[in-house]
């Protein structure tokens, strides 16, 4: 594992602790007008959402807590990620780790490049991890034909070394020139190891660490309690952030909202929850009967119906935020999501609670702040 840059990890169940110095007040700069500077303000923030974006094509969303920053998902390219975050005012190069719901690729597109461009850890459940590798490591399908060429080849090459063996016989190691590069690799300060290990290896990742559902855990000044979602994924969670007092959660893809999430969406101070599809325009809409089947089902999307009625009868109204996420672009109009949002939550938006947003695919939400 390459060593991370004022980041110590416990591998004891992912634990995480950044080492970041408080900032001091004197750091704080003033502009002309005596208003603080974008930097210092960024500075004293010391709790901040962002969803950089939601939707079929691609999800990410940035929590800040403390010196601590997690990014939530990395469906985008790395280039797109770094450059939404440059446009919310979010630096890049202070991310401490990403943190992986499922393994669908508009949440792991670029976790890959990410990771690596960063030097970060990458969170992950065992089985997401297992099915990401999957993904990235297609099969080779063959014919019988191919398979038997391919096992005459291999005996071949059996038999040929086994042959060459006594030729190598007595030969001492350290003067074998056939590994120069590793003996050159321990000579230097940065191993080689790691860029090959890229090349041959494209799930090559800084450094993995495995969390579990219903096991809470910690990653620097961010407290994270996992839950399992329902989705047709190999081990899918939604997560409660804690931090600084300030909780969120965060339940997208998923089918049917179980007993156990309405649990966990309780007493949050923040609330994304995934309002996917309008139900007429996803039966009457271009995607085929399977798909659809699949979107309704109860390992599909929320849709607008599923998510308001929610809001209306299980949800607690104590969130000071309520953001509506992954839409489709094909079976959704954010007028449609909202307006079902608004009538679920009426009597209970107001200035200091459930103030309603959307958030986009195609551009950043606003950051908010506690």
């Amino acid at each position: 594992m390459i060593p991370l840059p004022g980041l110590s990890v416990n591998r004891n169940f992912g634990r995480a602790r950044s080492t970041s110095l408080p900032i001091s007040p004197a750091s704080f700069s003033l502009g002309d007008s005596g208003a603080v500077s974008n930097r210092s303000r960024y500075a004293q923030i010391m709790v901040r959402f962002t969803v950089l974006a939601s939707g079929s094509k691609g999800n990410s969303t940035v929590v800040t807590g403390g010196h601590t920053r997690i990014l939530v998902d990395c469906g985008l390219s790395c280039r797109e990620i770094f450059r939404r975050m440059r446009l919310a005012d979010e630096k890049p190069e202070t991310l401490d780790a990403i943190i992986v719901t499922h393994e669908h690729s508009d949440h792991v597109n670029g976790i890959s490049v990410t990771a690596r461009k960063l030097g970060i850890p990458v969170y992950f459940t065992e089985g997401t991890h297992r099915a990401w590798m999957r993904w990235l490591s297609p099969r080779k399908q063959m014919t019988y034909a191919q398979w038997m060429e391919l096992t005459r080849k291999q005996a071949a090459e059996r038999q040929a070394e086994s042959q060459a063996e006594p030729e190598n016989e007595g030969l001492d190691p350290e003067d074998d020139d056939s590994c120069p590069v590793e003996i050159a690799a321990e000579a230097q300060d940065q191993p080689a190891e790691p860029v090959a290990a890229v090349k041959k290896d494209p799930t090559w990742l800084p450094s993995v660490q495995y969390f579990q559902a219903g096991e809470p855990f910690e990653i620097g000044d961010i407290a994270i309690s996992p839950f399992t979602i329902s989705h047709d994924a190999a081990d899918p969670v939604g997560f409660v952030f804690r931090t600084e007092g300030v909780r969120m959660a965060f339940a997208t893809d998923l089918g049917y909202i179980s007993p156990n999430v309405k649990a966990q969406l309780r007493g949050v101070d923040l609330l994304l929850l995934e309002s996917n599809h309008d139900l007429e325009m996803l039966r009457d809409g271009p995607y085929p009967w399977s798909v659809k089947q699949r979107v309704l089902s109860r390992v599909g999307h929320l849709s607008n119906e599923a998510a308001s009625n929610f809001l209306e009868q299980d949800y607690d109204g104590q969130a000071a935020y309520v953001i509506l996420a992954h839409l489709s672009e094909n079976n959704n109009v954010p007028e449609l999501a909202k307006v079902a949002a608004e009538r679920a939550l009426a009597g209970r938006a107001s200035l200091l609670a459930n103030r309603l947003s959307l958030a986009s695919q195609h551009e950043p939400l606003s950051s908010i702040y506690f």
